[in-house]
This record gives structure tokens, C-alpha cells and sequence, in this order.
């Protein structure tokens, strides 16, 4: 399968669009697109890369990390970003509810300050609760990941803006403590 074949290149690109463009002697721009040849030079230089394996990558990233520019001209990851730049995401509002998969470990200082964006520019969040237990278990113990339930729509009625990227994570800067609540994560942990 190409997801497979690839994941470790893809993992590679993730961390160039958005965290270490420089590491391969790139530049994003202010909305974090980099140019596709560029790219594909600077990440041959330690990897076997062309534009159909780039392409590949793109089509077939089960989370759908990727955007190609309407020309295939640039490329940018959609969402997931350490370097400050504009990834165009809508504002909108949110579904009632939301979710946040976490790590066990992490629960006392999430219950006193609430969620931080960390490393991010924003704290990411799921529609579902299967992907924030996929979330969760892969911050920490894979068997017990941790899962809250954010109040998002209370969230947004109270002032808070929620944005949502090209592949449909839902991101907002800060979740602060009374918005959270703890959830049983066996519930459709062993489903």
C-alpha cells in the first residue's frame, strides 16, 4: 500500500511544512506554502523523492496532511504548525461537541489549566470520539489513551473563535478547564 510504503517520507515532509523548513534550506511563505521543486531538491538530498512519490503522498494521506496549490506549483501542510504562518483556516462555528485525545499522564495539568496549544499555534480537536482515542494513544500509553470532551459550542457562545483546517481538524487557541469535561476512555476504547 502507498500509505505504508511511504509513511516515513510523509512523517519527514510533515516535519518540514511545519515545524523545520530549514532543515532542508527552504522558505515557507506567510500562508506556509513552499514551492514543490524546491521541496523535492531539498528532501532528495537524504531521501528518494520525485513528483509522482510527492503526489502519492499527497493522494493517499489518511489524514490529509497535504494541499497542493490549484497548479502543483506549491504544497503546505493544512494544519499541525509550529512556524507562525497563515494557513488560511475558515472560521466557524463549532458542533455542540468536540474532543481532545490525550495521554493519562497529562490529566491533572489539563484539569488545572486547561488545553494548550504547546508546541502549535493551536490545540486540536476531533469531531469523533475514535480519532481522539487514536489521538490519545498516539501522545502516550497506547492502550489507555485519554479522551475529554470539549464543550465547544458553549466554548463559541462564550467568545471563542473555532477555526477548521482543509482536511477538517478543528482548532481553536486555548481551551481553558471549565470547558472540558473528563470522559471514560474504556468506554469505546475496547469497541
Amino acid at each position: 500500500m502507498a500509505r505504508e510504503k511511504h509513511s516515513s517520507l510523509s512523517r519527514f515532509i510533515a516535519k518540514i511544512l511545519r515545524h523545520e523548513p530549514e532543515i532542508i534550506g527552504i522558505t515557507l511563505d506567510s500562508h506556509g506554502w513552499a514551492k514543490v521543486s524546491e521541496l523535492i531538491e531539498g528532501v532528495r538530498r537524504t531521501r528518494p523523492i520525485d513528483i509522482d512519490i510527492l503526489k502519492e503522498i499527497v493522494a493517499t494521506d489518511r489524514k490529509g496532511r497535504y494541499s497542493l496549490s490549484d497548479d502543483g506549483e506549491f504544497i503546505r501542510a493544512n494544519q499541525g504548525h509550529s512556524v507562525d504562518v497563515d494557513a488560511d483556516l475558515e472560521e466557524r462555528e463549532p458542533p455542540e461537541i468536540l474532543y481532545h485525545g490525550t495521554s493519562k499522564d497529562t490529566v491533572p495539568v489539563i484539569n488545572a489549566e486547561g488545553l494548550k496549544p504547546m508546541t502549535r499555534l493551536y490545540v486540536h480537536l476531533s469531531k469523533d470520539h475514535a480519532t481522539a482515542i487514536q489521538t490519545g494513544k498516539r501522545k502516550g500509553d497506547h492502550k489507555h489513551p485519554y479522551v475529554y470532551v470539549v464543550k465547544a459550542g458553549e466554548m463559541f457562545r462564550d467568545g471563542h473563535k473555532f477555526y477548521i483546517s482543509a482536511n477538517g481538524v478543528w482548532q481553536v487557541k486555548f481551551v481553558p478547564p471549565q470547558y472540558l469535561e473528563e470522559e471514560s476512555q474504556k468506554r469505546d476504547a475496547e469497541k
